[in-house]
C-alpha cells in the first residue's frame, strides 16, 4: 500500500520552524491542540518533533518556568526526549505500523529529505480495521 494514500499533506499539518523562538513554539502547540508537532527548517527538511513534555522540561530546567525568557530562546534549544524518525515516501505498510506503535503520527519525507506530511496512527488503525472487517466478512461466506 502506498504511503501517499494515508498522507496528511504538510499544508494541513501544524508544524514549527527552526528559526522560531521557544515562545512561538509554545503558542503554536497551544493553538493546535496537539501534544507533538513536527519541526522543519525553512528549506522544508524534517528536523524532529517537539512535544509538550520537551517544552515543559526546558522551561523547568533552564528558565525557571519563566515564559518571558522563552521569547529569546531558539526552538532548537529544546532537547527532545524521544527522536521521532520519519519514513520515506516509499515506505511499506509494515514500516508505518511499526513506527505508529510508539507514536501518534509518522512524519514522511521525500527522496530529498523534504517533509511532505504525516500519516496518523488513527488512519493506520482505520485501514487495518477495514481490512480486518473485510476478511472476517469474507470468511463468513
Amino acid at each position: 500500500m502506498n504511503v501517499l494514500f494515508f498522507l496528511t499533506p504538510k499544508s494541513e499539518v501544524a508544524h514549527l520552524h527552526d528559526d522560531w523562538t521557544l515562545r512561538q513554539g509554545i503558542e503554536k502547540l497551544e493553538r493546535s491542540g496537539y501534544t507533538a508537532i513536527p519541526l522543519i527548517d525553512r528549506q522544508g527538511r524534517y528536523i524532529g518533533t517537539i512535544t509538550e513534555g520537551d517544552i515543559l522540561r526546558i522551561l523547568k530546567k533552564r528558565y525557571d518556568m519563566n515564559l518571558r525568557a522563552a521569547e529569546n530562546v531558539s526552538i532548537l534549544a529544546v532537547e527532545r526526549k524521544v527522536d521521532i524518525h520519519p519514513v520515506s515516501v516509499d515506505a511499506t505498510m509494515e514500516d508505518l505500523v511499526r513506527m505508529a506503535m510508539n507514536q501518534n503520527f509518522v512524519p514522511v519525507i521525500d527522496d530529498k529529505k523534504i517533509f511532505i506530511g504525516i500519516v496518523t496512527r488513527k488512519d493506520i488503525i482505520r485501514f487495518c480495521y477495514e481490512r480486518y472487517v473485510e476478511k472476517t466478512d469474507s470468511d463468513k461466506k
